[in-house]
């Protein structure tokens, strides 16, 4: 029998995610953009130091926020902590995005901003990178004159590392004077590039961060999202009362408290993304230039062949292929010295 009970009709016609590999313990993860260095022993040892009292009770949200925000000179009215930068997104679209209203994208970028567009049944309005892919400007700047609800913007660029300087930034805040600008700041620790003081000034700046990167909390999901006072306010009262864990909270306060480990970590991995750079380009692969922990590689036509071979002996890597719209397009997270050494080592055997 036919079911009665109907979905909203964005849902209707949505696309389901198609589901995450699983089963990827113990292999050499370079598929998505997961720390693998780890995460701080201090992190660890917030975690053992959970008593059962603590995980008996309901987190408290607040009380760690206002702890928090001085690591990034913000005030606890500007930030809201979040169930990974995800649950930051669907605030923002929750609060933001009405049933018709545009928003713009420039692809190709994160999935998950379409994701969040999409169930709310927006005009998606997109700007493409070239074959270079490299930010285009102009283009962005015109169709900011619509102008579009929110414009969701990866600061380096995810899957392309592309990133823009603050000057650019500027220009495209300048020109946004009616459209809420969000600018994701996943893989700052990599990029050193960050617009979160203009927050304070700005009410149409957004600014993401997560703990999955860098700090190796990817499997704890926490995030933040930074905006000016006003704008925070509405997006707390979209969100749930206690929508992080008790360990996730412990385990942010405990990463930020050991802040050398987090640099020294990125250091490693933007060492490695070097040595991976290079590596690719000896081996006759189109590589473009990243600021994030991961490289955006062209392999062609073998492509899907080298993402098999390379799976066969235990290492993972993201097909692009649907993302660019061309087989042949790789994502690879950039990991320790030894880490690219070994990848580099099998993937010539392969070529």
């Amino acid at each position: 029998m036919k079911s009665r009970i109907k979905p909203r009709r964005a849902l209707e016609k949505f696309r389901d995610l198609p589901p995450m590999l699983e089963n990827r313990r113990g292999k050499l993860r370079l598929d998505m953009n997961e720390s693998t260095v780890g995460c701080s022993p201090r992190v660890r040892a917030a975690l053992r130091r959970l008593e059962a009292e603590a995980v008996a009770m309901y987190p408290e949200k607040e009380n760690v926020t206002a702890r928090l925000a001085p690591f990034f000179g913000v005030t606890p009215q500007e930030l809201v902590l979040t169930n990974g930068i995800d649950e930051g997104l669907r605030l923002v679209a929750d609060v933001f995005i009405e049933r018709g209203r545009g928003v713009l994208l420039v692809e190709p970028t994160f999935s998950m901003y379409r994701f969040h567009a999409e169930q709310r049944d927006a005009r998606i309005h997109t700007v493409s990178c070239g074959a270079d892919m490299q930010f285009p400007l102009d283009g962005v700047l015109h169709a900011l004159k619509r102008p579009p609800a929110v414009f969701f913007l990866a600061n380096p660029n995810n899957p392309t590392g592309a990133l823009l300087d603050r000057r650019t930034l500027a220009k495209i805040l300048d020109a946004a004077e009616r459209t809420l600008v969000v600018v994701d700041e996943a893989y700052f620790e990599f990029s050193g590039v960050t617009v979160l003081p203009w927050i304070q000034r700005r009410e149409n700046l957004v600014v993401t961060r997560t703990f999955s990167k860098a700090a190796g909390l990817a499997g704890l999901r926490i995030g933040c999202v930074f905006a000016h006072r006003e704008t925070a306010r509405f997006l707390k009262r979209a969100q749930g009362p206690f929508p992080i864990g008790i360990a996730a909270l412990a385990a942010a306060e405990a990463a930020l408290k050991d802040a050398a480990f987090t640099r020294r970590a990125a250091a490693e991995i933007t060492r490695g993304r070097t040595v991976l750079e290079n590596g690719l380009r000896k081996l006759g692969v189109r590589v473009f230039p990243s600021e994030a922990n991961f490289v955006l590689a062209d392999f062609g036509p073998r492509g899907p062949k080298v993402i098999g071979a390379l799976a066969r002996r235990g290492i993972l890597i993201r097909d692009q292929t649907a993302t660019i719209g061309r087989p042949g397009f790789t994502r690879i997270t950039a990991g320790t010295l030894a880490q690219m050494k070994r990848f580099l080592r099998e993937l010539t055997r392969i070529l």
